[in-house]
């Protein structure tokens, strides 16, 4: 069992997987060079753990126990742990700067878990000191509430390292699922057409964004491809789409939309910003 984790990056998805963790005894280090950043993770997770307790999904004695496991750190050599994981800008430099630091203060059987959506693990691994402790933690948005976890293991991979963190994503109430390092593993890769062929019946004027959510969640799907965008970032959902196309030889079938490459140049990222595929509100 995983005592102490520590994850990199205040943002929604960084922040939802310090709560997942807390809300399953795990002791947790939530890291970030910015103050401001750390300040607005705090008020969300503060904010989810009162609307649990006000739904009676939670005692006031776990919300208190749940607030004492986390730490919030603005200094990475406060970053130790038994497992790190990153969940910081899709930037291979970024992403490898940070590890090898993280792996000056942590000894070398610390496990250095990168949370990518649409960067190579491999490429990560590479670059970092003793990749054999590296491996893909990719969670899904919202952490807090989605169940899968795709373990991306590398030709680097320790099996140790595997089943440490299978065995941490059960502990955190988490389904794992083993693959290997590919672009956009296996959900990502999949879910393109999902998103690509629906927004090319926009571009071509054949449909509009809510009749093809409503047909869509009409057939079974919990969220239609624009609001699931909107979700997930489009700054986010478009760089993996940029990724696996390249990745895998620019199939026409694959190639990135103009229209969200438009949303993401203009700043409409989805809820984040307020403005996405849709408008949204403060309490949305």
């Amino acid at each position: 069992m995983v005592q102490t984790i520590c994850i990199c990056g205040g943002g929604t998805m960084g922040s939802g997987i310090a709560q997942a963790a807390a809300q399953h005894g795990i002791d947790t280090i939530l890291f970030d060079v910015q103050p401001a950043a750390l300040e607005k993770a705090q008020a969300g997770i503060e904010k989810n753990l009162q609307l649990l307790a006000d739904k009676q999904k939670i005692t006031a004695a776990d919300h208190q126990q749940i607030r004492n496991r986390i730490r919030y750190v603005g200094n990475i050599s406060e970053c130790r742990a038994e497992v790190i994981i990153e969940a910081i800008v899709e930037k291979l430099a970024a992403k490898t700067s940070l590890l090898n630091q993280l792996a000056e203060v942590n000894d070398k059987h610390t496990i250095l878990a990168t949370n990518t959506s649409s960067l190579s693990v491999t490429d990560i691994a590479r670059e970092v000191a003793h990749p054999g402790r590296v491996i893909g933690m990719h969670f899904f948005n919202p952490a807090t509430i989605m169940k899968l976890v795709e373990v991306v293991q590398t030709t680097y991979t320790h099996e140790q390292t595997t089943q440490r963190i299978v065995a941490l994503a059960r502990q955190m109430g988490k389904t794992p699922v083993l693959c290997k390092d590919a672009p956009g593993f296996i959900v990502n890769h999949v879910a393109r057409p999902y998103y690509l062929e629906s927004l090319k019946l926009v571009e071509m004027g054949i449909s509009n964004y809510e009749t093809i959510d409503r047909l869509l969640e009409a057939t079974g799907f919990k969220m239609g491809p624009f609001r699931l965008m909107d979700l997930i970032g489009n700054d986010i959902n478009y760089a993996v789409s940029c990724q696996v196309y390249e990745a895998l030889g620019k199939p026409e079938r694959l190639k990135p939309s103009p229209l969200q490459k438009e949303k993401v140049a203009t700043g409409a990222l989805g809820r984040k910003t307020g403005n996405g595929y849709y408008v949204y509100t403060a309490k949305q």
